[in-house]
């Protein structure tokens, strides 16, 4: 029982027992009780040790693995697109000119939200921008047209035209070119910088081999978007009746002498005078699919694009099992920040997570109450006898 202490040895004696308490708490625990500082910005899930910022080919190879294809691509990636996994890389992060490889990433912003059988009269306005020199699939002012001849006026014929009028159905040319740049950060694809949503030549629009990839990867989770990127031939609506549409990516058809690749799925070609020939493809075999992307080949002509990129596959999947990862498609992904915990002297026991630290959150708040309890019952005690409270 304690007697006889005056105001201030009682003050001192609470102050010491809360010191001590909270110097026996980890350092964690202690930074959640301030709650005035500001919440910690998001962290990305880098995977370790990454390679995809190092200059040159990058492979990981096992004893027996192939050698890496011979390659003039400016910068190329290979990936198994299940689990995200870079099997090898050269310049991934290189910024180039993606041309209309970049109707992925519109393709993954806008196609979830407008439905496939939406029908919709085209306007003078929604083709008046059209860049000169456009690939064009053949859409019409004052024509009706559902969303799906649309996508793949897109997808099949790299229509520009097809792309406007998406766009403005999405909201409108800028915004659509916003909601671009956003939805490629929070995938990880940190080397875009979107400027004409359909990839048409413009100052500043670049994107790399690993964000094509990634949009690519995402793509495919849409069974719409892998749907379109896998069609080879469809009917698009014209003056009275329909014409048919090729798709331009030759992998897929085996079109002006490039053979076509066994278990290619997609998923998008390009080509600006700019960017020089560029491509995203994916193929699935033996229960892997692979993504590769290829950007401006410097050797073997306008074709060259689809013969690297068939022999990028081909290694890949000679390669499974026998290479580590140098990289991760999920590896700049931004994890979102946790929930700011509530001030501590204000929250209740079941309000306060636990931690791995040794002291949980209910355990905190007890000994804070507990002491809190003991400072008031010894506060009373102190008045009993005649002792004056300090100032509140």
């Amino acid at each position: 029982m304690i007697t006889g202490l005056s105001h201030r040895t009682a003050a001192s004696a609470c102050a010491l027992c809360v010191a001590g308490v909270l110097a026996l708490m980890p350092a964690t625990a202690a930074a959640g009780a301030r709650s005035k500082e500001p919440a910690p910005p998001p962290r990305a899930a880098m995977p370790g040790p990454s390679l995809l910022y190092h200059q040159g080919a990058q492979v990981r190879p096992h004893r027996g693995a192939p050698g890496l294809p011979e390659v003039s691509a400016l910068s190329w990636l290979v990936a198994d697109a299940d689990n995200g996994n870079v099997l090898a890389s050269d310049e991934a992060h290189r910024a180039l000119p993606p041309a209309s490889t970049l109707k992925t990433l519109f393709a993954v912003t806008v196609l979830p939200g407008l439905p496939s059988g939406l029908r919709h009269t085209v306007s003078y306005k929604e083709l008046a921008d059209v860049g000169e020199g456009s690939s064009l699939v053949g859409v019409e002012e004052g024509h009706s047209y559902q969303v799906s001849d649309l996508w793949h006026g897109v997808f099949l014929s790299s229509g520009n035209d097809a792309v406007h009028v998406l766009a403005s159905l999405g909201g409108g040319w800028q915004a659509t070119a916003k909601r671009m740049q956003e939805k490629a950060r929070s995938l990880g694809a940190l080397d875009t910088h979107v400027v004409s949503p359909d990839g048409y030549d413009a100052p500043g629009q670049v994107s790399s081999a690993y964000d094509l990839a990634v949009f690519g990867r995402a793509g495919l989770h849409n069974p719409d978007f892998a749907r379109y990127c896998g069609t080879a031939e469809a009917s698009f609506p014209g003056d009275g009746s329909s014409y048919a549409i090729e798709n331009t990516n030759r992998l897929l058809t085996g079109e002006d002498g490039v053979a076509p690749y066994p278990g290619l799925i997609g998923i998008k070609n390009g080509y600006t005078s700019n960017a020089g020939n560029t491509l995203v493809a994916a193929a699935r075999r033996g229960g892997r699919t692979l993504v590769v992307t290829v950007m401006n080949p410097q050797d073997g002509g306008g074709f060259a694009v689809y013969e690297e990129a068939r022999r990028l596959l081909d290694w890949g999947f000679a390669s499974a099992g026998l290479v580590d990862p140098v990289g991760s498609l999920d590896g700049l992904r931004v994890k979102s920040a946790p929930a700011t915990a509530a001030p501590v002297a204000a929250a209740s026991a079941s309000q306060v997570p636990d931690d791995d630290s040794g002291w949980s959150g209910r355990a905190v708040v007890a000994g804070l109450s507990g002491l809190g309890a003991g400072a008031v019952a010894l506060r009373l005690r102190l008045r009993a006898k005649g002792g004056r409270s300090g100032p509140g």
